[in-house]
């Protein structure tokens, strides 16, 4: 039922067919003003289109927001999670989570600019999404109204909600008159797709639902080599040419692009219990993740760095879950931030028919010594001898065990 005390409300707001009947069942339902937000984070559309059904649907022109958030997005939130190598059940990089704090984080400060009274969002009642955008509204803003359409309107079906679109003159997109084919998120890390054809798991995803990658098949013969360069764990240079952050996942990007890099069908888990299939690209990713491991290999300690890869799972699972705002992944963060200080260097990596394969990997700080792992005698104090006590005391109790088993 309509809070009838909300008069003033701030939509994330993507200008397709679903947020722009909440824009007029907002008026509608709740006789509230409607202020629209609609970010940047890179996902290939123009903006434009979104302000201008925006003000069709009788949005004021000063409550229309559009901010450009991509080196914001990729400098605080992309690049601080992949310092923890950051994969969600093995293989999922996070893409559509990790831009859900941020769009949250921006929506409050609009609100608070225009003196709203509530945020809304378009998340299903099914999906992970409501969560994280609602979790992370009241880290932010404890005591903020948050209205969820799909969790009060009475539309059951989409026939229903495009009756609805027609009543009110919505402008509605030829290809949105029937059942859309797949559901499409994409920002600059990455585009996911899901349901519709996608939502057997049993059939292989069609060719036309992948958008940020060509088929490893259709990829050059010939391998792609480039450096990219590291300052304390975050990519700064990519074949020695520094580049912002998100000119430089834009740039890895189109490399990923180029050579079929990126691609995943995935069955997941989510958060509010069921599974789903979703394929995701993310090719700039895939290359940093890669990249990023590799520079780590020569310049983290044995311990921190398998530490962290103990850590990871933990910090990965609160990103999918929508605690991002949360002390728990600040203090997770503070220790991922810590091991990274000297994993600065450069890592040459190669391209070929979707695989990405670091080649080649130099630091100041490294921590390789050639002259201790190398087989012949090196002047570094290493006497072989000493591994037969080393051996002996971690087999002890294995030892130990044995005798007590053999008297059994």
């Amino acid at each position: 039922m309509a809070d009838r005390s909300v008069k003033k409300v701030v939509l994330a707001y993507s200008g397709g067919l679903d947020s722009s009947t909440i824009v007029k069942w907002l008026q509608k339902e709740y006789g509230a003003e409607v202020v629209t937000f609609t970010a940047d984070l890179g996902q290939g559309e123009e903006l434009g289109p979104a302000r201008d059904k925006a003000l069709t649907l009788g949005v004021k022109p000063e409550n229309i927001f559009t901010p450009d958030l991509r080196e914001e997005f990729v400098r605080d939130y992309v690049f601080p999670m992949f310092r923890a190598n950051t994969v969600y059940e093995g293989q999922y990089l996070l893409g559509t989570s990790i831009a859900r704090p941020l769009i949250a984080k921006r929506q409050i400060e609009i609100a608070r600019q225009v003196g709203a009274d509530a945020v809304c969002h378009g998340a299903t009642g099914k999906g992970n999404d409501q969560v994280r955008f609602e979790v992370a509204y009241y880290a932010l803003e404890p005591d903020i109204t948050v209205v969820a359409p799909w969790r009060e309107w009475e539309f059951k079906s989409r026939e229903a909600l495009l009756e609805f679109a027609r009543e009110h003159q919505i402008p509605i997109s030829k290809d949105k008159l029937g059942e859309a084919p797949f559901s499409v998120d994409a920002n600059l890390l990455h585009s996911s797709s899901e349901g519709k054809v996608l939502e057997d798991p049993a059939v292989e995803a069609p060719e036309f639902v992948h958008m940020r990658t060509i088929s490893p098949e259709d990829a050059p013969d010939k391998p792609t080599v480039f450096t990219m360069d590291f300052e304390a764990g975050d990519p700064v240079a990519i074949d020695g040419e520094m580049l912002s952050p998100a000119a430089l996942l834009t740039k890895l990007n189109q490399l990923g692009h180029d050579n079929g890099v990126g691609r995943l069908d995935l069955v997941e888990n989510r958060y509010v219990g069921m599974k789903s299939r979703g394929v995701y690209e993310t090719p700039g990713g895939t290359i940093l993740l890669a990249a990023h491991r590799g520079m780590e290999s020569i310049t983290l300690d044995r311990g921190a760095m398998h530490l962290k890869d103990e850590l990871m799972p933990k910090y990965a699972g609160l990103i999918y879950n929508g605690f991002w705002f949360s002390p728990e992944r600040e203090m997770l963060q503070a220790a991922i931030d810590y091991s990274q200080k000297k994993v600065t260097g450069q890592v040459r990596v190669k391209l070929y028919k979707g695989n990405v394969t670091v080649i080649g990997r130099e630091s100041p700080y490294s921590l390789y010594d050639q002259e201790l792992v190398t087989f012949e005698e090196g002047k570094v104090a290493y006497d072989h001898r000493d591994a037969a006590g080393f051996i002996k005391l971690n087999a002890l109790r294995l030892r130990v065990g044995a005798r007590r088993d053999r008297k059994a």
